[in-house]
Order: structure tokens, then sequence, then C-alpha cells
């Protein structure tokens, strides 16, 4: 039993030295890692791209993450001690999947040409300011997020299917700028 004790005895010791060493540090769920944010701001997303009318959706997202998994209150920009903005500077679309058909027509043949499925891609900007200094703690200018979806013979389907790939990498995206905002390491 006087050996276990030794035994124990020397290995706390050790442990808290370790844990020290790594600058590993313990830290409430939610809570950022090395900056102290109060409250955060997150205006509407702005885009320059020519796809509109995801904008609330992105925001939306972005608002829900933090609010979800994250201990800081969310106010208004002129209240907020950081504001997190984003700007959508552009949307691609790219066929991936190529498929392509011989015809005749009257009597002569001809090459339709189809996509099966397309790529899109969205390229933005995001940057988290200190409202009571003006200064910048992090910025990052071209974040980049791409997706595939599958393109039909029915227009409906492939708009559906355009924009489920759209809310995919709004989630991707607002999980990723949570991350840079609340996990700095």
């Amino acid at each position: 039993m006087n050996y276990s004790r030794v035994a124990y005895c020397s290995l706390v010791p050790v442990l808290v030295l370790m844990f020290a060493a790594c600058g590993y540090r313990f830290r409430a769920e939610g809570k950022p890692v090395g900056i102290e944010i109060e409250s955060i701001a997150v205006p509407l997303i702005e885009s320059t791209a020519s796809e509109k009318g995801f904008e609330a959706d992105f925001t939306t997202a972005l608002r829900n993450r933090f609010i979800s998994h994250g201990r800081i209150p969310l106010k208004s920009v002129e209240m907020a001690q950081m504001i997190l903005r984003v700007q959508v500077y552009e949307i691609l679309t790219e066929p991936v999947i190529y498929d392509s058909a011989k015809r005749t027509v009257s009597g002569r043949e001809v090459v339709h040409k189809t996509t099966g499925k397309r790529r899109l891609t969205v390229s933005l900007s995001a940057s988290l300011t200190d409202r009571g200094t003006g200064n910048t703690v992090w910025s990052d200018p071209s974040i980049t997020e791409e997706t595939n979806f599958n393109i039909t013979s029915d227009p409906l389907i492939n708009r559906k299917n355009q924009r489920d790939a759209l809310l995919k990498i709004v989630r991707f995206v607002s999980e990723r700028l949570f991350n840079q905002t609340m996990e700095r390491f």
C-alpha cells in the first residue's frame, strides 16, 4: 500500500506538468479560446454574386450556429462587441459529368450533349471586427467551398438540387466561421 501511495504522489505532479507544458487549458464549452468575446453581431450576409435569395438562409444558418453551439449573446450591430461580416462574391456552376447521344435528324447526324452532374462553388470573404476599436480580429478574404449536385430532365428538380447543394455549403461554411471565431489556437 505504501508503494502505491508513492506512485500516485509521483504521478500527479507529472500529469500536472504535462498538461501545463503542452499549453492545454480547460474552458467552458461554447466559450471562445484566445479572445474574450462578450457579444457578437451577424448582420445580413452581403452578396455581389448573380445568385440571389439565399442571403437570409445563410445569415440564419450562421446565427443559429452561434446560438446553438456558443455561449455568446447575439446582438445588433450597434450593441455588439464584435461584428462578423460575410460577403459572397462568386457562385459558379460547372458541369462535372457529360453525356452525349448521336441521333439522325432529317438525314443529318446530330450530337446532343447533356450534363448529369454539376459542381456548385461558392467564394466568399469574412472578417471579425471589434466594434469598439475597429481592429480586425481575423479576416479571410478567400473562403471557397464546393459540392456536386445531380441534373435531371426536370428543371424544377434541378433547381431544388442546386438549392440543396447551396444550403449544404452554407451549413459547412457556418460551421467553419464559427470554429474560426471560437477556437483560435
